[in-house]
């Protein structure tokens, strides 16, 4: 699909939301419309080494700019996002916390801009919104998001909880420990981890998903189910609809790549560049 169709599908909805999933490997963009259907194909784009703001952000424009038209954005974001502001990037540059990154968005896209958890946005593109839905996303890292009768309970983070042998979740489980012991052990630690957080949490229903989600080979219990890793896309056009989530108010007047694509040099605006000491 190019562009000129991008755009010329997304005129034929009257609101198109720029979804952006910002990953430890891989930073992907979808459009979608009101109903949450994707109008576009998906791009995806290298992370930078380092990962840092004034790599990420331009790149995420470069992504906007290959899609076509947008009115809106969302954003997974893997780490903790409160009003906006990054409070943790665990698995991305160690620059991140700080960083206004719905305020710069704005800046750079010219468009409103809504962020969350990058595990909160793609369970909002996996649950039914019924009883208790645990979601976990399987990367670079080990993502959780907890829905309550459909509604987000935000910033929770298990990954950093001990799990076994005086180690989080995130250490056991995360993409390093998967290279280090080899898929049948992951997979017995992950059976370990479920088991686990279903006495804790007694969900209803646990969704699997994220780019490791495809490594699983254990027997899953019967009210856990391995969703498409496109659901962290999907899941953004729910963050201008939860009323429980606590997101930035929208400021009025606020403002075809290829897969795998690296990142292109370009200058950092003013406020992601990094003060001399």
């Amino acid at each position: 699909m190019t562009p000129e169709q991008n755009k010329s599908n997304a005129s034929h909805s009257s609101t198109i939301t720029l979804a952006i999933d910002i990953g430890g490997s891989g930073i992907k963009g979808i459009l979608l419309n009101q109903s949450g259907q994707p109008v576009s194909e998906r791009v995806r784009m290298t992370t930078p080494k380092p990962a840092t703001p004034q790599a990420i952000v331009p790149l995420i424009s470069e992504i906007a700019k290959s899609l076509g038209r947008f009115d809106r954005v969302s954003v997974g974001f893997p780490g903790v996002i409160h009003q906006g502001l990054v409070k943790t990037a665990p698995n991305l540059d160690a620059s991140w916390p700080g960083t206004d990154l719905v305020r710069e968005l704005k800046r750079q896209l010219k468009k409103p801009v809504r962020a969350a958890n990058d595990a909160d946005v793609q369970g909002y593109g996996a649950i039914k919104g019924q009883g208790v839905e645990l979601v976990i996303t399987l990367g670079t890292g080990f993502g959780t998001a907890l829905f309550i009768n459909g509604h987000l309970v935000p910033n929770l983070e298990i990954a950093h909880h001990p799990f076994r042998k005086q180690e989080t979740y995130e250490v056991q489980l995360g993409a390093n420990a998967l290279k280090m012991v080899g898929k049948k052990r992951w997979n017995l630690r992950l059976a370990k981890a479920i088991e686990l957080l279903d006495r804790v949490i007694n969900f209803d229903q646990l969704y699997l998903g994220g780019g490791n989600a495809k490594k699983v080979t254990m027997a899953l219990p019967s009210h856990a189910t391995i969703v498409s890793n496109t659901a962290g896309l999907l899941g953004g056009i729910a963050l201008w609809a939860d009323p429980n989530v606590i997101l930035p108010p929208v400021t009025k007047g606020l403002g075809k790549g290829t897969a795998r694509k690296r990142a292109p040099r370009r200058t950092s605006s003013k406020t992601l560049q990094k003060k001399e000491p």
